[in-house]
C-alpha cells in the first residue's frame, strides 16, 4: 500500500527507495514546487530536467550541513512527444546526479538488474516486451564468483532451481503514456497487470530455443559400431572360412 511510484506532474514520474517517511516528504515537496513553477510561469516549464536539479540541491544541503543526512534515492522521467525526447535522472542520497539512458536500476541488488536488463533491453519495445525484460531482471540469479570451480556453480544452480515467477500481488507496475493528454501517468494493477504478466511469460517461453539434440560420444579407444545393413568398412573380400548352408567353416574356393 506504500506506493514508490507516484506521478510528480503532467508528463512526468517520480519513484523512490530508501526510508518511506523521509521520500514520501521529498515527493509531496516536489510536488508543491512543480505546481508553483507551473502557476507562476508555464506548465511546459516544469521538466524532468529541472525537478532533477532541485532535489539535487535538497539532497546535497541536507548531506552537507545535516547531522544525519536522507537516506534515500530518487528517479524522476519525463515521457516527451517522442521517444528522443524522454529524460530519466537518478539522484543519489548525497545529491549527485546522473543521466540515465533508456532504463535505470536503483536500490538493492541495482548492478546485478541491471546488468540483466542491458541484455534484454532494447529502444522501442511494446510494452509486454518491456514489462517482460524488467521481469526477467528482477529474477535474474547473481553471478558465481570467478574463481568458482564450475562444479560447484554447476551444484549451486541446481540446488536453487529457477528463480522464482513475481506475481502480481508482488509488483507496483506503472507507465508514462505518450498517447495520453496531460496526465500520462497510469498504474497497472488488479486483471490488467495479471493479462500482461501472462502475456509476457508467453512470450519469453515462445522465445526459447529449443535444446538440442543430444550426440553420442564414443569412448576412448572404441570404434562406433556400423549400423545394421551398413556397407563393410573395406572393399576387400573376406579372407577368413565362409560358412556354407549347413553352417560347417570351409575355405574358399579357389579362382
Amino acid at each position: 500500500m506504500l506506493h514508490k511510484i507516484s506521478e510528480i506532474y503532467d508528463r512526468i514520474a517520480f519513484a523512490a527507495v530508501g526510508r518511506y517517511n523521509e521520500y514520501e516528504v521529498l515527493r509531496k515537496a516536489g510536488v508543491t514546487y512543480a505546481d508553483l513553477t507551473g502557476y507562476s510561469f508555464d506548465r511546459g516549464d516544469v521538466t524532468a530536467r529541472g525537478l532533477a536539479n532541485w532535489y539535487a540541491q535538497q539532497l546535497g544541503t541536507s548531506f552537507t550541513e545535516s547531522m544525519k543526512p536522507y537516506e534515500v534515492e530518487i528517479v524522476v522521467a519525463e515521457v516527451g512527444a517522442r521517444p528522443d525526447d524522454d529524460q530519466i535522472y537518478r539522484i543519489s542520497w548525497d545529491g549527485s546526479v546522473s543521466d540515465e539512458p533508456g532504463f535505470v536500476a536503483f536500490g538493492g541488488q541495482a548492478d546485478q538488474v541491471s546488468a540483466a536488463l542491458k541484455e534484454a533491453f532494447s529502444d522501442n519495445m511494446s510494452l509486454t516486451e518491456a514489462l517482460g525484460a524488467a521481469l526477467t531482471a528482477l529474477t535474474a540469479p547473481a553471478a558465481a564468483p570467478a574463481a568458482a570451480a564450475g562444479t560447484a556453480a554447476a551444484t549451486s544452480t541446481a540446488a536453487n532451481g529457477a528463480p522464482a515467477e513475481l506475481t502480481a500481488a508482488q509488483l507496483e507496475v506503472a507507465i508514462l503514456d505518450r498517447a495520453r493528454a496531460h496526465r500520462t501517468f497510469r498504474r497497472l494493477q488488479g486483471p490488467r497487470l495479471e493479462e500482461l504478466l501472462a502475456e509476457s511469460r508467453s512470450a519469453a517461453a515462445a522465445a526459447e530455443p529449443a535444446p538440442a539434440a543430444a550426440e553420442t560420444t564414443p569412448a576412448p579407444g572404441s570404434a562406433p559400431a556400423p549400423a545394421s545393413g551398413s556397407a563393410p568398412a573395406s572393399d576387400d573380400p573376406p579372407t577368413g572360412p565362409t560358412a556354407g548352408n549347413d553352417g560347417i567353416p570351409r575355405p574358399p574356393k579357389a579362382k
